[in-house]
Order: C-alpha cells, then sequence, then structure tokens
C-alpha cells in the first residue's frame, strides 16, 4: 500500500471514530434529556395543581373559591400521565362536586384525601423516573468511557506507529546517503512491501551498485580491454563503423578509413549527419541505415583497391541490460561493409557463361525444329504412325529446349541489366488474345478450356507489347501446368483509375502460404510437385512487370487453385 494510502486511512480512522464519539455523547444527553424531560413536563404539574388546589383549601377552608379550585382541576384532568392517576383524579372530581352542592366539613376532608393520594402518587413516578435518569446517566458514562478509551488506545497507537513508519526509512535513507558520501559502496536499503519507500529502496540499491561497480573498475584494465578491442576492429578485412545511440562516431576501422578517405582525428566524435554532408559514401550509408535509401538488399559499388568493389551493408545494433534494470537498452550501432566482390564477380561469370550457352543452344535447336518439320513435309517422304509419334516427342521435346533456353537469356539479361524495353500504347485485347492462341495447342492436350472473360473495351497499357504478351502467355501456361485435366483456365479483366489488371486464374493444386513469397524468386520451385519447369517464369515477369512500372501478385490456397494478377499501367 503507497504511503498516501496508509496516511489517508489512519487518518480517517481517527476521523470516523471522533465523529462515533460525539455521536455517542450526543445521543445519551438526548436520552437523559428526555428522561428528566418526562419529569418537569408531568409528574412536576401535577403536583403544582395539588399543591395550589390544597393551598385554597387551606386558605378559605369550608368557603373555598369553587371556580379557582376548578380550574386547578381541569388543568390537572388534562395532565393525566401516571397509572391510577385517572382514577384518582375522577374520585377528586366528584367529591369536589359533591361538596360545591353541599360544603361540609366530611366532604372536604375527602378532597383532602384525594389531592394527598395524587400528590403521593406524583411523587412516586418522580423518584422511579429519578432512578431510571440516574441509570441513563450512568449507562451513558459507561460507554462514554468504552468508547473514548478504545479512540483513546487506537489514537495512541497511530501516534506511536506513525511518525516512526515515515521518520525511520527517512532516517535510515539520509544515514545510508552519508555512507555513501563516505564512499562505502556497499551500503544497501531494505524494505518491503510496494510503497514508495521499497521504490525509493529499490533505486537508491541499483545506484549505490552501479557506483559500486564502477568504482571496483581498473581504469588501465579498462584501457587495456579497450586497445585489444581497437586492434581486433583494425585487423578486420571488411570496414566497420560504430557509433552510439547519438548517432556519434566512436570508432572506425583502416579498411573503413580507406574507402571513405576520411582521418580518424576529423571523424571521431563527430556526429554522422554532419560528416554525411561532406562525403557520399557515409552519405549513403547513413541513408539506408535510417531507411531512407534503397533497399538494403542491394548492394554498394565502390571504388576500392584500383578496381569497382561490390559491398553488402550490415547494421547490426548494440543493446545491453544496465546493471540493476531488466530492459534492454541501445546504445549504439556497427555498420559492417562485407565485401563480396569475389561473388559477385563469381555469379556475373556464371551469368555470361549461362547467356553464352544459352546462345549457343537456340542455333542448333532451331536447326532441329527446321529438321522436324521437314521430316513432317509429306515432299521429304511418308512417315509411319511410330516415326510420326517419334517426331512429335521430339518437336515437343524442342520446343520445351527453345522455352528453357529464352528463359535463361532473358533472365541473364535481366542480371546484366542488358534487357532493352520499348514502351509504348498497346492492345491489351490484342495482347490477350494472342498468349491464349499460343497456349490452346498445350490446353487441347490436357482437355483444359481456356475461358476469357475479359470484355473488348479494355483501355491500351503503356508497356512493351512484346514482354508483355509473355507475361500473359507465361502466366496461362503456368495455369495450364498446375490444373487437372478437363478444368479451366479463366482470365479476367479488371480497372482501376492507373492499370489494367489481368488475372489468370486455376482449379489445381494451389500454392502454401509459406512459399507464396517465394514463387518469384530465381529457380524456385514449390515442393513436392513434379512438374517441369526452370523456375525462372515468375522471376522474369516479375522483373519485366516491376521495368515496366506494373506489378504482379498472387492469391492463392490449398485445393482450390491459384489467381496471378499482373497490372499494366494505362495509357489514359
Amino acid at each position: 500500500m503507497k504511503i498516501k494510502a496508509k496516511l489517508t486511512l489512519s487518518l480517517g480512522i481517527l476521523f470516523l471514530l471522533i465523529v462515533a464519539l460525539a455521536s455517542l455523547a450526543i445521543r445519551q444527553v438526548r436520552v437523559l434529556e428526555q428522561d428528566t424531560a418526562n419529569i418537569l413536563a408531568a409528574n412536576y404539574k401535577s403536583l403544582d395543581y395539588s399543591r395550589n388546589m390544597y393551598k385554597i383549601l387551606d386558605e378559605d377552608g369550608i368557603k373555598t373559591d369553587t371556580l379557582k379550585f376548578k380550574e386547578y382541576l381541569n388543568l390537572q384532568l388534562s395532565n393525566i400521565t401516571e397509572i391510577g392517576e385517572q382514577e384518582l383524579t375522577t374520585d377528586l372530581r366528584e367529591d369536589f362536586t359533591a361538596f360545591a352542592k353541599q360544603p361540609t366539613e366530611n366532604t372536604l376532608i375527602k378532597i383532602r384525601g384525594d389531592l394527598n393520594s395524587i400528590m403521593k402518587l406524583n411523587m412516586d413516578a418522580i423518584k422511579r423516573k429519578s432512578a431510571t435518569a440516574d441509570g441513563t446517566a450512568k449507562r451513558s458514562i459507561m460507554w462514554l468511557s468504552f468508547t473514548s478509551a478504545f479512540c483513546l488506545i487506537i489514537g495512541f497507537t497511530l501516534i506511536v506507529n506513525l511518525p516512526g513508519y515515515i521518520a525511520n526509512p527517512i532516517k535510515a535513507l539520509t544515514e545510508s546517503i552519508r555512507q555513501i558520501a563516505a564512499k562505502n559502496y556497499s551500503q544497501r536499503l531494505h524494505y518491503k512491501g510496494q510503497d514508495e519507500f521499497a521504490t525509493l529502496a529499490k533505486s537508491f540499491n541499483t545506484m549505490a551498485e552501479k557506483l559500486q561497480e564502477y568504482s571496483s573498475s581498473n581504469l588501465a584494465q579498462l584501457m587495456m580491454e579497450k586497445q585489444r578491442i581497437e586492434t581486433l576492429i583494425n585487423s578486420l578485412s571488411d570496414p566497420v563503423i560504430g557509433l552510439d545511440e547519438k548517432n556519434r562516431i566512436l570508432f572506425i576501422n583502416d579498411e573503413a578509413l580507406q574507402i571513405t578517405g576520411l582521418t580518424t582525428e576529423t571523424i571521431i566524435g563527430k556526429k554522422a549527419e554532419e560528416l554525411a554532408l561532406r562525403n557520399d559514401l557515409l552519405r549513403t550509408l547513413l541513408q539506408k541505415m535510417l531507411g531512407h535509401g534503397k533497399s538494403s538488399n542491394e548492394t554498394l559499388k565502390i571504388y576500392f583497391n584500383n578496381k569497382e568493389s561490390h559491398f553488402e551493408q550490415l547494421m547490426v545494433p548494440i543493446s545491453i541490460v544496465p546493471t540493476g534494470e531488466s530492459d534492454k537498452k541501445q546504445i549504439g550501432t556497427f555498420l559492417i561493409l562485407r565485401n563480396i566482390t569475389a561473388y559477385k564477380e563469381l555469379d556475373n561469370a556464371k551469368t555470361s557463361f549461362i547467356a553464352t550457352v544459352s546462345h549457343e543452344f537456340k542455333t542448333p535447336i532451331a536447326s532441329m525444329k527446321m529438321s522436324l518439320q521437314l521430316l513432317q513435309n509429306a515432299q521429304t517422304g511418308t512417315l509411319n504412325t511410330e516415326q510420326q509419334e517419334l517426331v512429335e516427342s521430339l518437336k515437343d521435346d524442342a520446343e520445351r529446349l527453345l522455352r528453357t533456353t529464352s528463359e535463361l537469356l532473358n533472365i541473364t539479361q535481366v542480371e546484366t541489366g542488358k534487357s532493352q524495353f520499348k514502351i509504348e500504347s498497346a492492345d491489351v485485347n490484342e495482347l490477350i488474345k494472342n498468349a491464349v492462341e499460343t497456349n490452346n495447342k498445350v490446353a487441347r492436350k490436357k482437355e483444359i478450356l481456356i475461358i476469357n472473360n475479359s470484355t473488348n473495351d479494355l483501355p491500351e497499357i503503356i508497356a512493351d507489347g512484346e514482354k508483355a504478351q509473355w507475361i500473359i502467355s507465361n502466366l496461362i501456361s503456368n495455369a495450364i501446368r498446375y490444373s487437372y485435366e478437363n478444368a479451366t483456365v479463366e482470365i479476367n479483366a479488371h480497372i482501376t483509375k492507373t492499370h489494367v489488371n489481368i488475372s489468370v486464374s486455376d482449379h489445381g493444386i494451389g500454392i502454401a502460404p509459406e512459399h507464396q513469397d517465394k514463387v518469384f524468386e530465381k529457380y524456385f520451385r514449390v515442393p513436392g510437385t513434379d512438374k517441369e519447369g526452370t523456375g525462372l517464369g515468375l522471376s522474369i515477369s516479375k522483373e519485366f512487370i516491376t521495368a515496366m512500372g506494373g506489378y504482379i501478385n498472387l492469391e492463392s490456397e490449398i485445393g482450390r487453385g491459384s489467381v496471378f494478377t499482373v497490372g499494366f499501367k494505362r495509357a489514359s
């Protein structure tokens, strides 16, 4: 419980005790007042009326003033309060009536007897009510005594404990601060609970622990460790730059100094943003680190060691858990440039080799197709059924080999940046029609029906017509390849403000969610499928459509098929 809550509770208890004591006292006084008022308001009046009537009888005797006597008698009749008083008063009235008719000494004696009886009755009532009031007073004193004693005990307990509860921790804290000031960093505070003092003790202990840790450290050892780390960083073959949490440069190794053209004296302790204004490479690195530059997957080309070198940037955040705390705190960042020039050269060599082999394959493949056409020509001779089947099989293999060779050439052109795009207005209806005709033969073999749901009033697009048709044809070809026999492949078009979207839907096996992000990567094929293909078609399609300012995406569900959508920029 917090200190404020405890103080509020203690003072609230005292307040309630005071209210309870005051309420009890007021109640008992009112009860005592009521008992006393009953004596004064009833019995005293009856005595007074009887005394006055007695006085009239004593003063006048037989010649009693009946009118005045009757006046007091009527007052007595209206002030009947005790048991038996009504009968005595009635006897008095009857005796007085008889006296008024015929005054006699005997009747007068009866009246005096009646008055004596009424006075005795009220005197006895006064004694009884006085005893009742006395009992009420004693009970009031007892209750007030008990309540006062209880309040006194509670109040005394609070007075004794509450100041100590507040003062003792402050005293202990003051003494601990004196110990810390005297460099006794082993001093600790120990409080249980969840109040402010416990929180203060925890913060104090954390401070003392950090001071003790700092005091126990050896400066020479720290300097040795610093030199060891600097030597280790300088021995790295990759450029490394260290930044603190405010992007101030803490260290930079020799490799980084060479590629940036900076010196240690002009860079250490300076903010990277300020240096980036005068250094293009540092500005590029900082933009990529802050996420304002190009994708971090792209490599940096830097002229280094008398040649064009390629580097991959890595950003490594440095986080620690401070002593006495539980949350991580970022204290800086490493910028590491990994030299991947050798891997890039190998990749370029691979690309060049694939391009050369693919280019060399095209001529013999074309010759093979020409020879197969000649074999199928009746003028060169008639083929029997088995020979015709062999020729058809060879023709399919040649087509597949030519398609693979074309895909390899396309991907090498994309990787080397040699793809040529002729961007102009194109009729998207014509592109879809030609792509469907290209795949009709393969679709008929699998008894698959291609349904073109696109309308003929689609607007023209801005694209390279040949590559746009290749993309649509590739999507249709994939849909046919992964569809079951006797299925359908649907082509739909949707127009937006900026693009014309062409969707190709199949009802095949579908693609699992964990593979959907990878289908556009080079050479990727969905695991578990036995369909032929190089795994390059979708990668090439994405590169082509991206270069033309469009996009391609996928929606798929296992067992229900896939929908590939390609968006071309509208011409108007």
